[in-house]
């Protein structure tokens, strides 16, 4: 069985530990780093320490073994699914300076069949757990970045041989190169550019068409677009999050969504003033059926798009840390229901309450889901002056 080299993970360590974190600039000494990864990623747990030690920070694992989350929903209580641990969550909050998530599923359906009230009830109890944990981003006292680490499970669930898919995230994340991290830099400049571009024209409203979309979002003067910040890796993504009260319109998406170990495809979403009114998919509409039973699930959270011409991605992967950042012919386009990104507001927002975020038009959620399409996109922008000009073409930025 194919397993990347320890040279080959130490350089993917170090793109996210002295890279990611901290939007782009690397963690610093003294600063704490949980680190969330599972059983089935263990070769990658010593190539992050080595990483966060060498930086001079603290690292805290979180180890998860195989296989344990099927058995705890199926024996769990209401109240033991809901428990909130309050005083070590928030001890979390207050001590992390980063997180680093590993996806990695030794069991892609693990959760298939597993009533979605349950999950959904686990997600809504650790909402404050997540509201303090934003409030502490938006205040620019913590950073966090997800990778991936590929497994048996994962690449036969795409048809892809194991080495194929390594192939994947070792050129999306340039780990083919000598030193990865200067081609982040050179990338994360060319995506600037293009944010500093779409910022500058002061853009309203967007209308996305194509045969199988005609959509209209609310952006406004108090939106900024955003992308490149370390979040993911990888991130080729240009995005913001618009007012979720005004968005109208149909969009239909042809890669999968995977959530709770079940597989929806072939979706279709109708919006009316910022809400789906409509819903359908080819493939697990039950579990969009539940996920909508969610409070704010049913509204737009970010708006994005990704430019062919950043982006390695040449596959559909099955995760949509790396679907949502698709290049190919026509890039990818990819709207997120439920919690929107406040960041992107352009004024300071940590010290806002939760209605006034609401009232600005940022919908709130527990739930962020993204669902993405790689077919042809034409984005349109009405600017302040009522003027239009054509932002996205081809899969390319136009501007």
């Amino acid at each position: 069985m194919y397993q990347p080299s320890p040279e080959l993970l130490k350089k993917y360590a170090d793109v996210l530990v002295k890279f990611a974190l901290r939007s782009g600039e690397g963690v610093k000494p003294w600063d704490v780093i949980f680190v969330q990864i599972p059983e089935c990623a263990k070769p990658f747990y010593l190539p992050l320490q080595k990483a966060i030690l060498e930086a001079g920070a603290h690292g805290i694992f979180e180890y998860y073994p195989d296989g344990v989350a099927r058995h705890f929903f199926e024996q769990a209580t209401q109240e033991q699914l809901t428990f909130y641990p309050e005083h070590y969550l928030h001890g979390k909050v207050d001590q992390m300076t980063h997180v680093i998530s590993i996806i990695a599923e030794h069991d892609k359906y693990e959760l298939k069949g597993v009533d979605p009230q349950k999950l959904a009830a686990r997600t809504q109890s650790r909402r404050e757990y997540m509201k303090r944990r934003t409030q502490k981003e938006l205040e620019g006292k913590m950073t966090w970045t997800l990778g991936l680490y590929w497994t048996p499970a994962m690449a036969e669930d795409v048809g892809m041989t194991l080495e194929d898919y390594w192939q994947q995230i070792i050129k999306a994340c340039y780990l083919d190169f000598e030193d990865p991290i200067v081609e982040w830099k050179k990338t994360f400049s060319s995506i600037q550019t293009i944010i500093d571009k779409l910022n500058a024209m002061k853009i309203q409203t967007v209308h996305v068409v194509w045969d199988d979309v005609d959509l209209t979002l609310k952006i406004g003067s108090d939106r900024q677009w955003l992308g490149g910040s370390g979040r993911n890796i990888p991130s080729f993504e240009v995005f913001t999050s618009p007012d979720y009260r005004e968005t109208n319109g149909w969009i239909r998406f042809n890669q999968p969504l995977y959530r709770y170990g079940q597989k929806v495809d072939g979706i279709f979403l109708k919006f009316e003033k910022g809400e789906v009114v409509e819903f359908d998919a080819k493939e697990g509409k039950e579990l969009l059926t539940e996920i909508f039973e969610i409070p704010g699930a049913k509204f737009l959270g970010e708006f994005s798009l990704t430019d062919g011409r950043h982006s390695h991605i040449t596959k559909c992967m099955g995760e949509t840390l790396y679907d949502e950042n698709m290049g190919g012919q026509f890039g990818n386009t990819h709207i997120a229901i439920g919690r929107a990104y406040e960041e992107t507001y352009v004024w300071e927002v940590s010290n806002l309450s939760e209605d006034q975020r609401k009232e600005l038009g940022f919908n709130q959620s527990t739930e962020h889901i993204d669902i993405i399409s790689t077919t042809n996109r034409t984005v349109t922008a009405i600017l302040e002056d009522g003027s239009e000009v054509v932002i996205y073409k081809d899969g390319q930025f136009t501007v």
